[in-house]
């Protein structure tokens, strides 16, 4: 079967007015847009437009396993559009979200509370690639030499984070430092490392100083803004993209990408947002080590078909640039695809005549198919990871 999927933005106030809608070829709605899902999560879960009305996560309970597609599906399939940061954040292993969903249930802290920071028992790995001409994030921690020497610009306002960075351990204990920051005792360190950043006229590290300078102006005072000073800034230009795995701090800045994760809302906050912050546990669950933030390279798998497979078994992409004759695509299960430039049309196995997606637009494949004839322009086929 091959049914189109439809959802609406979320409005999350991160979210751009223009970039969805410049995308999909509409009149912006005057709001901001920040994510249109494309899975059968239950916080947002698509419409399947067979005529039947369902959502996907009640199509797939009904007719699923007659389709060869599993009851839920692993991965979750998202278009992102950031005018402003995200919240700081890293997510758990899946052996520390089922520990924590767990110890959470145990507790009777209610599923929608919140202070509840397990909503379901899986982890969440992601990765994200730019549709915009740049995308920015932070990512990541920065090589702890490289933070010396940015602190060392600041001057004195920066030094009391410079002395507990440059011990022996101070790398074993950059996790400690990170909750240190948080939890309220460093406050004036906090005011004094911010206000260090805004004056400084460093050149060498200009670009984090100027997003230093920007998260200030949106959370006056929080340590977030110092932590994310801890952080590499990557810009990503089209085509480019970054895997971020269990426990890595990073916070979406600015633009428009393609973002795909397991199956998961298990968020654990670290600034730069006026929700739940737990900062022990997510110590716990930061993985505190530091270096810069590689590009993810996808391997060239035929000609106009690159795949993007990260080390999960949760989910891999596909890019399929096809704007003149049709592409073959084997998928590997249960898909779903996202048209991203030109007017893409899409065909399987059973389903021989084309489904056709204009940019924003998305359907579901089941596995029967398998191999898709894809043409017309660009898409990203989401897909489950091969398991090793």
């Amino acid at each position: 079967m091959l049914a189109p999927l439809s959802n609406a933005p979320r409005d999350s106030a991160w979210g751009s007015p223009t970039l969805l809608a410049e995308l999909e070829g509409r009149e912006p709605s005057g709001a901001p847009e920040a994510e249109v899902w494309f899975g059968d999560h239950a916080s947002s879960p698509a419409r399947i437009e067979d005529g039947s009305g369902r959502t996907l996560d009640a199509w797939l309970a009904d007719e699923g396993a007659q389709a060869g597609a599993p009851a839920r599906l692993p991965f979750l399939l998202k278009l992102l559009a950031a005018a402003s940061t995200l919240s700081i954040q890293a997510h758990p292993s899946k052996a520390q979200a089922e520990a924590g969903f767990a110890r959470e249930n145990a507790a009777g802290v209610p599923r929608d509370a919140s202070v509840r920071n397990y909503h379901d028992d899986n982890h969440k790995p992601e990765m994200i690639v730019a549709l915009s001409e740049t995308f920015e994030a932070l990512s990541g921690l920065r090589d702890l030499d490289a933070t010396r020497a940015l602190l060392t610009e600041l001057g004195e306002g920066a030094a009391p984070l410079l002395r507990r960075l440059s011990g022996p351990d101070a790398e074993a204990d950059l996790g400690e430092t990170i909750g240190w920051l948080l939890s309220g005792e460093a406050r004036e360190v906090v005011d004094g490392v911010i206000a260090a950043a805004s004056a400084s006229s460093s050149e060498r590290f200009a670009p984090e100083l100027a997003v230093c300078r920007r998260l200030a102006g949106e959370y006056p005072g929080d340590a977030g803004v110092v932590v994310a000073l801890l952080m590499n800034l990557v810009t990503l230009r089209r085509g480019e993209a970054i895997f971020v795995p269990a426990g890595v701090l990073h916070a979406y800045q600015s633009g428009l990408g393609i973002e795909i994760m397991a199956a998961s809302d298990n968020v654990l906050r670290g600034g730069l947002t006026p929700k739940h912050i737990d900062v022990d546990e997510l110590v716990d669950v930061l993985d505190a080590a530091t270096g810069a933030a590689p590009l993810f390279e996808p391997d060239e798998i035929a000609p106009g078909v690159a795949r993007f497979a990260p080390p999960v078994p949760d989910f891999a992409l596909l890019r399929v640039d096809a704007p003149a004759a049709a592409i073959a695509v084997e998928t590997s299960g249960v898909a779903i695809v996202l048209a991203t430039s030109g007017t893409v049309s899409v065909a399987g196995a059973r389903t021989p005549d084309a489904v056709t997606l204009r940019p924003g637009q998305a359907l579901l494949a089941t596995p029967d198919e398998s191999p898709l004839r894809v043409t017309g322009g660009q898409a990203f086929i989401a897909e489950p990871g091969i398991r090793v």
